[in-house]
This record gives C-alpha cells, sequence and structure tokens, in this order.
C-alpha cells in the first residue's frame, strides 16, 4: 500500500519495518496540526498491510518531541466561540492520533533523546517498546501551563496505573531514564542515540522472528483486557487461539519447530 504525502513527518520503509521521524527539529518536532495529521495518516494507510510489520518513531534533531505547538495555543480566545470549537477539535485529533497508535495492528517501537513532553510522552506510553536514552526529560508538564493532560492521561494510567499517573498529572515532574524504566514507561534505557540505534536493531531481530497475524492478535487481546470481563475475554481469547494455530502461520510455525527450520514468516533470528 501507497504510503501518504507527509510535511513533517519522514518516512523510510525497509523490509517490512516503516521508519517515521518526527521531522519538525527547528520546533523541537512539537505536534502541531501537521505533524498529527501526517502520524494518523499514516498509521492508518499502513493499518491493513501485514507487509508493513513494524513502525520506528524517532524525533529528527536534539528532542523525539516537546508537546504542543504552544504557538497555535497562545493567542486561544475562550469567548470566541468557533476558537473553543477549534481548540476542542484539535485537543480531541491528537486523542484519535494516540488511539491508533495503540491500536496498530504492528509493532510500534520509540525511541527517545531529548525530550519527550506531553503529547511526546504520550507517544512513548502508547508504543510497544520504548527506548529512551539517560537523558530524555519525560512527563507531562501542562498543569503547569493550567491545563490537564487531558488526551494523554487515559494512556499514562493503563501504562504505568492511576497513583503513579496522578503524581506526575498534579506535580508537573519530569523523569529521566532510570525512573522511566523504574515506573514501566521506558523498556530499555541507553547511553545515547546512536546506542539507542543498536538496540533497535537488536529488538527488531526479535520482532521480526515472530509472526505478523499473531502480533496483532496478542495487542488486540492486551488492550481487549483493560475492560472485558475475564471469562469474556478468555473465550474470546480460546477462538483466536485456535484461529492462529490453524491459519497459515500457525500451521507453518509448528511444522517448522519440527522441521527444526525458520517458519516462512520468520525475518529475524530472535533472542537478540
Amino acid at each position: 500500500m501507497a504510503l501518504p504525502e507527509t510535511t513533517a513527518l519522514a518516512l523510510d520503509r525497509q523490509d517490512g519495518v516503516l521508519h517515521a521521524t518526527l521531522d519538525r527539529p527547528d520546533a523541537g518536532n512539537a505536534l502541531d496540526a501537521g505533524l498529527i495529521d501526517d502520524l494518523v495518516n499514516t498509521f492508518n494507510a499502513v493499518r491493513d498491510d501485514r507487509s508493513v510489520r513494524v513502525v520506528v518513531l524517532r524525533g529528527a534533531g536534539d528532542h523525539f518531541c516537546v508537546g504542543a505547538d504552544l504557538n497555535a495555543l497562545a493567542d486561544f480566545d475562550g469567548d470566541d466561540a468557533s476558537a473553543r470549537d477549534e481548540a476542542t477539535a484539535h485537543s480531541r485529533r491528537f486523542g484519535e492520533l494516540l488511539e491508533t497508535v495503540d491500536a496498530a495492528p504492528q509493532a510500534v517501537i520509540a525511541l527517545a533523546d531529548g525530550a519527550a513532553l506531553g503529547g511526546g510522552f504520550g507517544l512513548l506510553c502508547v508504543a510497544d517498546i520504548t527506548i529512551v536514552t539517560t537523558d530524555t526529560r519525560m512527563g507531562m508538564p501542562e498543569a503547569r501551563l493550567g491545563v490537564p493532560a487531558a488526551q494523554i492521561l487515559p494512556f499514562v494510567v493503563a501504562r504505568i496505573g492511576a497513583a503513579e499517573t496522578r503524581r506526575l498529572g498534579i506535580c508537573g515532574h519530569q523523569l529521566k531514564g532510570g525512573e522511566a524504566a523504574r515506573l514501566g514507561i521506558a523498556h530499555d534505557v541507553v547511553d545515547d542515540a546512536e546506542a539507542g540505534e543498536e538496540r533497535i536493531t537488536a529488538v527488531l531481530e526479535d520482532v521480526l522472528a515472530c509472526a505478523p497475524g499473531a502480533i496483532a492478535e496478542t495487542k488486540r487481546i492486551v488492550r481487549a483486557a483493560r475492560t472485558a470481563e475475564p471469562a469474556a475475554l478468555l473465550d474470546a481469547g480460546a477462538e483466536t487461539f485456535t484461529d492462529c494455530l490453524t491459519g497459515d502461520e500457525g500451521r507453518d510455525g509448528v511444522r517448522a519447530f519440527f522441521d527444526k527450520r525458520a517458519p516462512y514468516w520468520a525475518q529475524g533470528d530472535g533472542d537478540a
């Protein structure tokens, strides 16, 4: 499937991996309407394309993403009904972005350096695997600007639980790599961006050794587990397991195990 035309997101597709780089370095990759649209459109374009197995998110320049583009909010007139509608729509569109990334059937890897604040922090919390440098600054400073991190909070709760989300949200506290790993926001903490790229290469080996259909179903079940009743989830999970086992990926995966060969869908060696 063809990738969309983008102006603030650099796209590079290589061997089943789509590298998507937030590309507004002069603005700290702040999330303006154009960048949000580019991200939503890109994830929607590849949603049903199983040849795209992984999406890797990065930021160009010194930062992953400093958050919302405050220039677009500075002159907001709360007494202007049309301006209010515009601000509400912009906020909701960002929520749509987080929901789209969170629901993507592909594995999503994020590599952050510099600042990953506000909306950038939200993107880290909806990635399946998040890699940060020791100096990455993360958090939700919105309350210090007089607003809540309204669209981000539900995804942070899903990531680290309500208690820590409350603390971060009401204090505007910024985290570094070690604390982010302790809380479960980051899976890997590396010394610098170069080490982060090396870690991505290793993670891709593992992810590409797994069946894309199985990854998509794993993500769907995990999302459903947030709200579903356990019995209903387990019933549905049993049906999904059988569907996968009797499908092309499952049949070849089991045969390959006994044949001591790689299944047809495996691109990586795994256990990197």
